[in-house]
């Protein structure tokens, strides 16, 4: 004979789902969290009593994509600077393809180099799926089937951005130094983003100190 058993109090399910948040290497989803908890249990309302207790903290939880993580509060990203200049460096190129990846997604080879205008380096591309910022996509349904590239959870989650749509606008590179020598009406073909009004702030830490010239 099955007995069922009430959930357990809400705040007892907060300090389950911190455990499990701060054991997990990576962004946990809802789904994740309900299938590890108690039947009966609300993930999302004991994710709302952590935000709560977190708020002002020095760590503070997020959300990245579809998952939930407790990452360092972003007026305190300065401390981090030292470790994250020396795990992030690229160059021009790959911060260019980057870029059009992130704001053209899902987006070809092909359709990078005609971006860019210039052809795209093999190993450009090796360089950021191996960092984990970006991976590869469906095939196009188009002649050759061609491969698409798309940025990664893991991009969102180091840029502190909650989806793609709250990446900078073109203005807000510019100011971060990512585009400075670029005119406004060529190089990563931007402007879309900035009439969409998809985001009007820059990520949070020393993101203009991550890259450097080829």
């Amino acid at each position: 004979m099955t007995t069922d058993f009430p959930p357990p109090p809400l705040d007892q399910q907060a300090r389950m789902v911190e455990a499990i948040l701060f054991a997990s290497a990576a962004p946990v989803t809802l789904r994740e969290l309900a299938a590890r908890m108690p039947h009966g249990s609300d993930p999302a309302e004991a994710l709302a009593v952590l935000r709560r207790i977190y708020d002002g903290r020095g760590v503070v939880l997020e959300r990245v994509g579809d998952g939930h993580a407790f990452r360092t509060a972003p007026d305190l990203s300065f401390l981090m600077q030292t470790e994250t200049l020396e795990t992030r460096r690229l160059s021009r190129a790959a911060v260019e393809t980057l870029a059009i990846i992130a704001y053209h997604q899902p987006v070809t080879r092909t359709e990078i180099e005609e971006v860019r205008g210039v052809a795209l380096s093999r190993g450009t591309l090796d360089q950021l799926i191996e960092m984990g910022w970006v991976r590869v996509g469906r095939r196009r349904m188009t002649p050759g089937r061609p491969a698409t590239y798309v940025v990664t959870e893991a991009f969102l989650d180091h840029f502190g951005l909650e989806s793609a749509r709250d990446l900078p606008g073109l203005s807000e590179l510019r100011a971060a130094g990512l585009l400075e020598s670029r005119p406004p009406a060529e190089g990563l073909g931007l402007p879309l983003a900035e009439r969409d009004n998809d985001a009007d702030m820059i990520p949070d830490g020393p993101a203009e100190d991550l890259f450097e010239d080829e």
